[in-house]
């Protein structure tokens, strides 16, 4: 039985995640033809915020093993804000799901919307470049219980993808 707060088995002792935040203006060289921002633009910064979310969390390297649920829920606009914000929600043997939400905020008007989520699954390496186990997740509240719970669900159906298409 898993201790209160802990989940997945893994090795070493439990440890919160920390979010990692960037922030970037929309340059016009980040637009298409339509002055928003490219959709690769979005997923690129994505990943380099994800993997350091997850670096610092297992403490080593990591690389992308697959890009999950990635939702474009509306447009970035030239001259927007951009933060990324990335934060582990699920820990396995040797790969962690990453969250990673992409906000937008107008500069004059202050207004925030989201704008694409998704999750990213990360694995750690060794110093050889072989997948090495890490650290259990620590679930201390409900934003982190749930957050959790929907990177189970978005695991499973990637394995259930990943299964009906061999």
């Amino acid at each position: 039985m898993k201790p209160h707060g802990v989940v997945e088995s893994t090795s070493g002792l439990p440890r919160r995640a920390e979010a990692v935040r960037s922030t970037n203006f929309v340059f016009p060289n980040d637009t298409n033809h339509h002055g928003t921002m490219f959709g690769g633009r979005v997923l690129q910064l994505m990943d380099q915020t994800g993997a350091i979310a997850a670096a610092r969390y297992a403490h080593t390297t990591v690389v992308t093993a697959a890009m999950e649920a990635v939702s474009f829920q509306q447009p970035i606009r030239e001259g927007e804000i951009i933060e990324t914000v990335a934060r582990v929600v699920y820990t396995g043997r040797t790969s962690m799901l990453v969250r990673v939400d992409v906000f937008a905020d107008h500069q004059l008007t202050g207004e925030r919307k989201r704008a694409t989520t998704g999750y990213l699954t990360m694995v750690a390496l060794d110093a050889a470049g072989k997948p090495m186990p890490v650290p259990r997740l620590l679930i201390e509240t409900e934003e982190e219980r749930a957050d959790y719970e929907a990177a189970e669900r978005v695991r499973q159906a990637a394995k259930q993808r990943v299964t009906s298409s061999q």
